[in-house]
């Protein structure tokens, strides 16, 4: 089930948020992640996002962050990717906007892939100033 985030669902999504990235962000270094993890949690509780909860444990298994039209990312728990739970999220959010951006490191294949298959195209490249890694700037419009 999706549904929007609940406070009380922040340190699920925190943890799932810093576990995916140290697994699909294996070129930058761990500390980066854990540095950015307060400053996160904060915009997160900010932002506009919506989790994805396993009915059956009412556990959370993903969620996907907005700030208007930009996905500020979609991250899944690592035991249950490929399930078909990122593509369930960014369904939804397609359903409410009428386009989509986002930027993803280049080096993250997995993703590009996936955003790809979804009718992504890449509109731009550019090198982020924090981590020195090149990332693609995708976009999305309902056709």
């Amino acid at each position: 089930m999706i549904r929007t985030l609940k406070h009380e669902d922040l340190n699920d999504v925190m943890q799932i948020w810093l576990g995916a990235n140290l697994q699909a962000h294996s070129f930058i270094s761990k500390e980066y992640w854990i540095e950015h993890f307060d400053f996160v949690r904060e915009m997160i509780s900010q932002a506009e996002v919506y989790v994805y909860e396993n009915v059956r444990t009412h556990t959370i298994e993903g969620f996907i962050g907005l700030e208007e039209n930009d996905i500020a990312g979609i991250f899944v728990t690592e035991s249950v990717q490929s399930i078909g739970i990122g593509k369930q999220l960014l369904d939804y959010v397609k359903l409410i906007k009428q386009s989509l951006c986002l930027r993803v490191y280049r080096k993250n294949e997995r993703a590009v892939a996936f955003y790809r298959r979804e009718g992504f195209v890449i509109r731009g490249q550019s090198v982020v100033a924090d981590t020195g890694e090149e990332e693609f700037l995708m976009v999305w419009v309902n056709a």
